[in-house]
């Protein structure tokens, strides 16, 4: 028997919903001003990505997208929430890409996550732990290639420069720390999705849980 924890198709708010949206787009505002500027990139290297992908597998598709949200409108409208910049520039700019596409990727994590079958008290051994994890792990990785698909296209567009050479100084140095990052976040999620699921988590009383069998 598979107990699958669904979010109600229609997005609706709740309390709940937007209080973790709004913690979640704290984090990443946080998270920002752990920068490093490498010097071969106009892209820093950040750990903002961090909390997109933990907004997409805590809070579910359109919570997740819904919190990033927050951070890119009002990051558009001059707030100094991106290491203490602000402003259209950050959203059209060479890194502009990465910055947008947080939105998409938080909601295609959750969707992804969401399908994953959860495990209830009968299904906590070794192998099903490490087997959920690593499917966690390649949602994480994914959400993350999505966010490199605006990202490397923005920069070569806004710095006129080959799409070879974007991938050079957007994607290629920043792989193996993202997934690195990946496998972090799924080890934050799984304490956390298997006590709290999404739909838990953001609708309280409100969720819905669908029991499906073999």
């Amino acid at each position: 028997m598979i107990r699958e924890e669904l979010l109600v198709v229609r997005f609706r708010f709740t309390v709940r919903g937007v209080v973790f949206s709004a913690l979640l787009a704290a984090l990443l505002v946080v998270l920002s001003f752990l920068t490093v500027n490498i010097g071969v990139s106009p892209i820093p290297f950040t750990m903002e990505n961090m909390a997109v992908m933990l907004a997409g597998a805590l809070l579910g598709p359109w919570y997740g997208f819904f919190s990033m949200l927050l951070v890119v409108a009002l990051t558009a409208l001059g707030l100094p929430l991106l290491h203490n910049t602000g402003g259209i520039a950050d959203i059209l700019g060479p890194s502009g890409g990465f910055v947008w596409s947080w939105p998409i990727c938080a909601f295609a994590v959750g969707w992804f996550v969401l399908r994953i079958p959860q495990m209830n008290g009968r299904s906590r051994g070794r192998a099903m732990v490490l087997r959920y994890m690593l499917l966690l792990a390649i949602v994480e990785v994914f959400g993350s290639l999505l966010n490199y698909v605006a990202g490397v296209l923005q920069l070569a567009a806004v710095a006129s420069v080959p799409l070879t050479k974007a991938l050079v100084l957007g994607c290629y140095p920043y792989l193996l720390p993202d997934f690195l990052k990946a496998v972090v976040v799924a080890l934050i999620t799984l304490p956390v999705s298997v006590l709290y699921p999404p739909s838990r988590l953001v609708l309280g009383s409100q969720a819905s849980v669908v029991t499906l069998d073999d």
